[in-house]
């Protein structure tokens, strides 16, 4: 079917259904179900192409591979946190930092740590400077915002160990195969990095935050810290450092060593196999692999750890599959943007896009990609919710534009930081406020204005660097 019109139908109804009911999964299953009755135009036959489509999706090799991950992944943090790892670190951490300056490096040293998803360093770090806050000498929302440049902005660019790189890879593989392109998705994965302008621009403004400027006069908000009040118990803050948790932060330092440690080691062995020289070997390896197996093994010797520490195999197996569980809901919402990705495609959206969009001048379509996906972003809460909706359109704009296939999926990923950094809907605004007991919607309001900023400075950014591209 080339250029269908109605391969965008789909698109039509998800993102207006996400923005209107502030929910990523409503829109993308009606989507889907719309794409799969244009497909099928029977009374049963739209919900049995359905099935179908997210089926393939979930029994596709590397897509369930993805999914061990995340889960395997989610569930050993949960282990983590019940034999007492995160209270374990936090209460260390807190017994020896006694200035703002080494809370604050702390806040950026621990990253090298903690960056395997936000809500790992909200967790581990945030509750610290909840208890050092009057050390730390800033208002709350100050604190949170350092915070938030060092969680999202910086994990996005990682490319090994993150929960994030499995799926960033993954939607990167859907839209260049519906485009028919041959390309490693994980190769493209590390050259788009450097051009995530808006993640990249976060992380300055929050080293210049940090530690650069200083605050003429006290904010008058309930956000401002107040010498004369009572200072609060900060165990009270998370459940993961709630008094009757054990002190144990090895629990947490040894998986968080051997699945960094080994994800590198088996990368490279992967790729050493292969017959080329260290950096190829990164660069060839099947990384997505090497993360699995990197976990698993993690995995069973950090219930070997635990079990020779006392802890029962029951509870410790319960929390795993608890923190399994809690990450169902992106495992459901991966494989609805699989199927609605097949659809689409089915469809003839790569044509469609390829045939009606050559209006638009090359240099503009980075900078749009980003200002329409944070948008998007903004208003639906979900950086990956945005990256599935988004990147097959992005790919599609590329090849009709002739534009730098890094720099379109580097504005993709950048939108998405956008909303899962500056939206009041987001997980990471909702998180840290929880934690360091904010206001979620004046905490949104404060951080705004310099995320606008960010955006500002990063759309700038992909139109000079478009140009620049399109002249060599």
């Amino acid at each position: 079917m080339d250029s269908n019109w109605l391969s965008i139908v789909p698109f039509l109804f998800v993102i207006p259904i996400a923005i209107y009911t502030k929910q990523v999964l409503p829109g993308l299953f009606i989507g889907l179900l719309v794409g799969a009755y244009l497909i099928d135009p029977t009374p049963l036959g739209g919900i049995q192409s359905m099935f179908v489509y997210i089926v393939q999706a979930l029994i596709d090799e590397n897509n369930i591979k993805i999914v061990v991950f995340l889960y395997a992944f989610s569930g050993l943090v949960e282990m983590i946190k019940v034999t007492g790892g995160i209270r374990g670190f936090v209460e260390k951490a807190a017994e020896k930092i006694q200035t703002r300056k080494q809370a604050l490096l702390l806040t950026y040293v621990s990253t090298i740590g903690t960056f395997s998803a936000p809500t790992f360093r909200f967790v581990t770090i945030a509750p610290i400077m909840r208890a050092l806050l009057k050390k730390v000498k800033m208002t709350t929302a100050e604190l949170g915002f350092i915070i938030e440049t060092t969680a999202t902005p910086v994990i996005v660019l990682i490319p090994v160990a993150t929960a994030f790189v499995g799926y960033m890879v993954s939607i990167i593989q859907i839209a260049t195969e519906n485009e028919g392109i041959e390309v490693e998705p994980y190769s493209l994965f590390i050259q788009s990095i450097p051009f995530n302008f808006f993640s990249i621009v976060m992380i300055a403004l929050g080293v210049y935050l940090s530690f650069f400027h200083h605050s003429k006069k006290q904010s008058s908000t309930p956000m401002a810290i107040n010498e004369n009040e009572e200072e609060d118990d900060w165990h009270e803050c998370h459940p993961v450092v709630a008094k009757e948790l054990p002190i144990k932060p090895w629990n947490l330092l040894l998986p968080l060593v051997l699945v960094i440690g080994l994800t590198l080691f088996l990368t490279w062995w992967d790729g050493y196999e292969r017959g080329v020289g260290l950096l190829q070997a990164f660069i060839r390896a099947n990384v997505l692999d090497a993360m699995v197996v990197a976990l698993l093994i993690t995995l069973l010797i950090s219930i070997v750890f635990y079990v020779i520490q006392k802890f029962k195999l029951a509870d410790l197996i319960e929390s795993f599959i608890y923190g399994g569980n809690e990450l169902m809901s992106v495992i459901i919402l991966l494989s609805v943007v699989w199927g609605l990705s097949s659809v689409t495609d089915d469809l003839g959206f790569s044509s469609f896009v390829t045939t009606h969009t050559g209006w638009i001048p090359p240099m503009f379509i980075a900078p749009l990609i980003f200002v329409f996906g944070a948008a998007v972003s903004y208003f639906i809460g979900s950086a990956w919710g945005t990256w599935g909706i988004l990147m097959p359109l992005g790919i599609a704009l590329a090849v009709a534009g002739d534009v730098s296939f890094p720099l379109v999926v580097g504005a993709v990923f950048a939108s998405g930081a956008f909303g899962a950094f500056a939206s009041p809907l987001s997980d990471d605004t909702n998180t840290i406020a929880k934690i360091l007991g904010l206001t979620v919607i004046d905490y949104a309001k404060y951080k705004l204005k310099p995320a606008l900023i960010a955006a500002a400075i990063t759309a700038m950014l992909y139109t000079v660097v478009t140009f620049f591209v399109q002249i060599v």
